[in-house]
């Protein structure tokens, strides 16, 4: 008899759909990718996340969105290690960020069903437009740090920036780690290097944190998602060396490529 399955079609494996060798190698290559765009200045949802959904077209949004977390959470994690380890101790701007940016992404996801998505995504594309602007109109930006205020008003500035960027993953996710780095450049005034290094350790903590909520839910695939997290996990280590190696004004290249990025994706949302 002969089998109803395609030549070449991985079946059979718990946790993984049905996918051809050659759209997992693809997959494998995203999610590396991803995972060094994520860790120089983040963005790598902009990679990873449309490569799952071209790939799996039968799967559920939550199984993309949970599958997606899976892989890159463990580039994301290697990356905030690999900062944490080589960059300067900032103990407390680490906890009052991540603090604030988890209790941001709970407030998201919780406000997620009541957002409009005909109004949020063009205002969100006004804004990262303005970003990459204002990023071009100041090519000095991110290059010294320079903070703008300082003690208590300094600790309640990252907080907003905690809040207000997790709520943004909490409703929509990609661009993140993107919009946490121009944050802590443009409004705190970090270089773009320790801005990564700040963005990538909150970044970390929300995506556990959603990770944790997709586990209960059953909905990640787990085969698929710690394949291309194994490729994610290179990506993320090769990207930070890469950024610390290089110096902000190599960040803030990559920066402005992603941002173009963001903007074009969000664009296409619009104009769909």
């Amino acid at each position: 008899m002969t089998s109803s399955v395609p030549a070449g079609v991985l079946t059979g494996l718990p946790g993984m759909p049905d996918i051809t060798w050659q759209v997992l190698a693809l997959l494998l290559l995203a999610a590396l990718v991803a995972g060094w765009v994520d860790a120089v200045v983040g963005g790598g949802g902009l990679v990873q996340l449309p490569a799952l959904l071209l790939a799996l077209p039968t799967a559920s949004p939550v199984q993309v969105l949970a599958t997606n977390k899976l892989s890159g959470v463990w580039g994301t994690s290697i990356a905030a290690i690999t900062y944490a380890r080589k960059l300067p101790r900032r103990p407390r701007a680490v906890g009052v960020i991540t603090a604030s940016a988890a209790a941001g992404s709970a407030l998201g996801a919780a406000l997620a069903a009541f957002v409009p998505p005909g109004l949020f995504t063009p205002l969100v594309l006004v804004l990262v437009v303005v970003i990459g602007v204002v990023t071009v109109a100041k090519p000095r930006m991110g290059l010294v740090e320079r903070h703008r205020v300082r003690n208590v008003s300094f600790a309640s500035l990252l907080v907003g920036i905690g809040l207000g960027v997790g709520v943004w993953d909490g409703v929509f996710g990609p661009g993140t780690g993107t919009l946490f780095v121009f944050a802590l450049v443009g409004l705190a005034g970090y270089q773009f290097l320790d801005a990564t290094g700040l963005a990538r350790i909150a970044n970390a903590v929300t995506n556990l944190a959603a990770l944790a909520v997709f586990t209960v839910q059953g909905a990640p695939l787990w085969t698929l998602g710690l394949l291309m997290g194994a490729t994610n996990l290179l990506g993320g280590w090769l990207g930070a060396r890469t950024a610390i190696a290089r110096g902000s004004g190599f960040v803030r290249v990559v920066f402005l490529v992603v941002v173009g990025g963001l903007a074009l994706r969000l664009a296409w949302d619009v104009l769909g």
